[in-house]
């Protein structure tokens, strides 16, 4: 099949942040399927209607410069959805595709599926990361009546348009069968852990371990991923300060960028622990991430205390459990479902720092549990959530999409842009 794959930040390993779409898109190119990804270049200095092409592991990506980041208010990542789904919608649809894939966030991503798919009458599948507009209305994002009517009259329109929708986790696919979606066309793939990537020799950990002196032999609990508002650091930064009068030895590293990193450094500042037994580092390529995480001791993953967010299926939780590493998190949901009934690591109270920063001194000195819980974290990623598995379902799923009969009034747009 020729299929044209749009992810508005797509990331390949040789780059900072999560690289399921690539994951994915590589594996259907060496499975003999032709794959388009549209995406943005978003350390453009400047917007550009100019693509550019290139071919990553037999992907043919297709870069859009559109600034973004985590920095700009909320009005400017509004902007640049917006300005992707007019280019991706035309560039979409001028490849011709046999199969249009849309994977969120943020939800505008549907827009050029649904035109592609309607102007080529070729089916849709839609991929929800994350509940648009659930989420940032929760975030208070989108609080304008109009703006909410708006987002949820795109979600409703998404979920009608769609052939078929992978969701991330059952608690996503439940939020989408709210919306009178059928179940049967629903197919729920988790985040995957990639053991190829993470399968790193013996000398790795001490190789991290000697280039950073503050860290020696001494336990470490690391936080890799975005400094954004929803993710909450901040709450391990007081962890962190909690821990340093229970027990000093104990070091945390966090390792990304983000809109709240600013905040974050002056917190850890004025808590007194910044440099002290909490540092802060850049982010990593993806491919660089192995050798970190295997000097840690126990992985986490953060979110504030939002129940909708417990649907999630973070990154980073999938990479310490590819990793073989314990892992600590501060939210509800099926992750903390799956950490309780597996062992494979603990679940921290968020409103309360101080016990949370006693229980992970507590578990970083216990070497039988650190043991346990790590084999326990590895037996999930080769059994649960291997990434090969999961893409065997991911291409069936694909291979199950019906063709797609549409009116002929759609067919004056088709050969608009023949």
């Amino acid at each position: 099949m020729r299929l044209v794959y749009i992810h508005q930040y797509f990331r390949t390993r040789g780059m900072w942040g999560g690289t399921r779409s690539y994951e994915v898109t590589r594996r259907l190119a060496a499975h003999g399927h032709e794959v388009h990804v549209i995406t943005t270049d978003v350390e453009a200095s400047k917007l550009s209607l100019r693509w550019r092409v290139t071919d990553d592991d037999g992907v043919l990506v297709h870069w859009l410069p559109v600034p973004y980041s985590n920095y700009m208010s909320y009005r400017r990542r509004i902007a640049a959805f917006a300005q992707f789904a007019v280019c991706a919608s035309i560039e979409s649809a001028r490849l011709k595709p046999d199969v249009v894939l849309a994977t969120s966030t943020p939800l505008t991503v549907a827009v050029p599926g649904m035109f592609a798919s309607r102007v080529r009458r070729v089916p849709f599948v839609f991929e929800v990361r994350d509940l648009w507009p659930e989420l940032p209305i929760e975030m208070g994002a989108l609080s304008r009546p109009w703006s909410k009517r708006l987002a949820f009259g795109l979600a409703r329109l998404t979920y009608r348009n769609a052939d078929r929708v992978v969701a991330l986790s059952p608690g996503m696919a439940s939020g989408v069968e709210s919306y009178g979606y059928p179940p049967e066309r629903i197919t729920v793939i988790p985040n995957g852990c990639d053991l190829d990537l993470f399968s790193v020799d013996e000398g790795a950990a001490q190789r991290f371990r000697s280039a950073h002196t503050w860290l020696g032999d001494r336990p470490l609990v690391v936080y890799a991923g975005t400094f954004g508002a929803i993710n909450g650091v901040d709450y391990l930064v007081r962890v962190a300060a909690a821990a340093l009068r229970l027990d000093p030895e104990v070091r945390f590293l966090m390792v990304g960028e983000g809109r709240e990193l600013p905040k974050v450094t002056e917190l850890a500042a004025e808590l007194g622990v910044l440099d002290r037994n909490l540092f802060i580092l850049a982010p990593v390529a993806k491919q660089e991430l192995p050798e970190l995480l295997a000097a840690e001791t126990v992985a986490t993953s953060m979110f504030l205390p939002m129940p909708k967010m417990w649907d999630n299926s973070a990154n980073k939780f999938f990479d310490a459990l590819a990793a073989g590493r314990p892992v600590a998190i501060n939210y509800g949901g099926w992750q903390a479902d799956l950490l309780r009934e597996s062992g494979a690591g603990v679940v921290l109270n968020p409103e309360d720092v101080l016990g949370a920063a006693k229980e992970l001194v507590s578990r970083v000195r216990d070497t039988a549990w650190l043991a346990e819980a790590a084999s326990a974290s590895h037996h999930l990623a080769a059994t649960r959530f291997s990434r090969d598995e999961l893409f065997g379902r991911f291409e069936a799923m694909l291979r199950g999409v019906p063709p797609r009969r549409i009116p002929s009034r759609a067919r004056r747009g088709r050969r608009l842009l023949s």
